[in-house]
């Protein structure tokens, strides 16, 4: 992280981060984005630490209700079991093709800004096309999701990996088309990014714990980790209602306007 930059640096991205993470217009390459078109740099342990702050977030708003899964499950009830499974069965697709190929996504994937603007431009499109099908939900209940339709997401999922789809936007498209309402489509892509995430986490912790630890930059991750926790907190809290209001076509065009400018900036005036 750049030190002429001051504390604007963490407190712009850790806001990007929290904003984007749970919605479905992609926290990762809006990041890179910022990056590249403002010069926001930051370092790997930086980002690897204000991702948990959004991480929390989904833990923080759904406390009771993680307590409440856990307890039954612990009863032994079918219902919280299921629900557990299908979380765990959604997770498992991305996170052996995330480990497989992590290197190759980090160093290769997230080092095109073109790629990143087309995708956001691309999944904008297939978004506000998905919104506006008259579909026909059949499952409502995010606890009564059958195991083939949490695989299914699961699979949608993996296209995340490609920065500028969304993890959300990706699960959001694939549990609509196989019969999902909007929110508990939204609601279950909090769920299904805990394991994830913390996987993700877990793994660039421990890749990176040397530089995290002597980085030399304890304020500026703690301003960023706090920024992006907040502002999670209150994306998560108040996200299914504003769903549930106005669907996904406002993600989809704020998508379409940013991917679009991205390529106007990268092949028109050379950024």
């Amino acid at each position: 992280m750049n030190a002429d930059q001051g504390l604007f640096v963490p407190v712009i991205q850790g806001f990007i981060e929290g904003l984007t993470e749970f919605i479905p217009v992609s926290s990762t390459g809006h990041m890179l984005l910022a990056e590249r078109f403002l010069g926001l740099t930051v370092s790997d342990a930086f980002v690897v630490m204000i991702q948990f702050g959004a991480i929390l977030a989904v833990v923080t708003v759904y406390f009771r209700k993680l307590g409440e899964l856990i307890a039954d499950a612990l009863k032994g009830k079918k219902g919280a079991w299921m629900f557990a499974l299908n979380v765990i069965l959604a997770s498992i697709p991305a996170a052996i093709v995330g480990l497989l190929a992590h290197d190759f996504i980090q160093g290769v994937l997230y080092e095109s800004p073109e790629l990143i603007c087309w995708m956001l431009l691309i999944g904008g499109i297939v978004l506000l096309f998905i919104d506006r099908l008259p579909l026909k939900p059949r499952y409502t209940d995010i606890y009564t999701y059958p195991w083939h339709l949490a695989l299914i997401i699961g699979l949608f999922q993996m296209l995340a990996l490609i920065p500028g789809v969304s993890r959300s936007g990706a699960t959001i498209v694939g549990s609509l088309l196989f019969g999902t309402d909007k929110r508990s489509a939204m609601e279950f892509t909090f769920f299904i990014a805990l394991p994830i995430m913390f996987g993700a986490f877990g793994y660039d912790f421990y890749k990176s714990r040397d530089v995290i630890m002597n980085s030399g930059e304890g304020l500026q991750i703690a301003i960023g980790f706090v920024v992006a926790l907040i502002v999670a907190i209150v994306v998560v809290r108040y996200l299914l209602d504003f769903v549930r209001s106005y669907g996904f076509a406002p993600f989809a065009w704020w998508r379409i306007i940013v991917g679009g400018g991205g390529l106007i900036a990268l092949y028109f005036m050379g950024a």
